[in-house]
């Protein structure tokens, strides 16, 4: 198994921050075919980690609108590549804990009972970490700063970072196939 190379949480977060309220010109607006939550989440896990995955089907990877790996947008899948088994390139997470998570972690919330639905960032942890002190940023429900208590959801899931795989040899991370 490969070392895992560190995450930059600061550089999510930081990149979390600038484009909560906007949209990159580098990346499509999944707004209005869906939502863009997932979407801006893997940017902002990308600034983190800059490794992508150009697995065909189970990757994470971003090329352009049409050449995407549904984890990069869809919650459900951008949850089942985090905490995938076996190694490969990308980033790579585990469920935890509110009290396990950090800034540039992400959590998942289920809001009608059907399925997990929206994906924000963690971007401000108060001691003790509780729902009140907890802050996100996100899209779809653009927001910066917005405590998890104000969020009414059914269930919550916590994905925390743990680091990223490198790249296949030869390949750079941020390359096309």
């Amino acid at each position: 198994m490969p070392p895992l190379l560190p995450y930059n949480r600061a550089a999510a977060v930081a990149y979390a921050h600038k484009w909560a309220y906007g949209r990159n010109p580098q990346y499509y607006d999944y707004e209005e075919i869906g939502g863009d939550c997932t979407n801006y989440a893997s940017q902002c896990l990308y600034a983190g980690t800059g490794v992508m995955n150009f697995s065909p089907t189970y990757g994470w990877y971003y090329i352009n609108a049409n050449k995407k790996a549904p984890a990069w947008t869809g919650v459900e899948y951008f949850r089942n590549f985090l905490v995938r088994a076996e190694p490969s390139p990308g980033p790579i997470a585990l469920e935890a804990d509110l009290p396990q998570m950090e800034i540039g972690d992400f959590l998942q919330f289920n809001f009608k009972g059907e399925r997990f639905s929206h994906t924000p960032i963690i971007v401000q942890i108060g001691s003790p970490a509780t729902p009140e002190n907890v802050l996100l940023a996100a899209h779809s429900y653009d927001a910066d700063y917005r405590p998890l208590s104000t969020y009414k959801y059914q269930q919550i899931r916590y994905l925390h970072i743990l680091g990223a795989y490198p790249p296949e040899p030869g390949r750079n991370g941020s390359a096309q196939p």
